[in-house]
């Protein structure tokens, strides 16, 4: 079974920046799709961004041009690099790929 685990969230001022990362137990994050989703205190989990296999990515608009979702196939890493922080971007953050989903990670942005 394959067990995502998130890292990197944290508080931070508007306008700040923070770099999410998945971690996979297997070998496998190079050759699938990952998500990342995210949910706000009191409100649904949405989608944020994907990387696909060949590494073509997409992203919500509400955070397109500020997030970046990358992957390093030899860390069996995938990350989520985020710029620009708004308090509306305060949420959990989630990876996820297949039906298997990580603990999540803790993003809270305020002054």
């Amino acid at each position: 079974q394959v067990q995502l685990v998130e890292s990197g969230g944290g508080l931070v001022q508007p306008g700040g920046s923070l770099r999410l990362s998945c971690a996979a137990s297997r070998s496998i994050l190079s050759i699938a799709n990952i998500h990342w989703y995210r949910q706000p205190p009191g409100k649904q989990r949405e989608w944020v961004a994907t990387i696909f296999g060949g590494s073509t990515t997409n992203y919500a608009d509400s955070v397109k041009g500020r997030f970046t979702i990358s992957r390093d196939n030899a860390k069996n890493m995938v990350y989520l690099q985020m710029n620009s922080l708004k308090p509306e971007d305060t949420a959990v953050y989630y990876c996820n790929m297949y039906d298997i989903w990580g603990q999540g990670t803790q993003v809270t942005v305020s002054s």
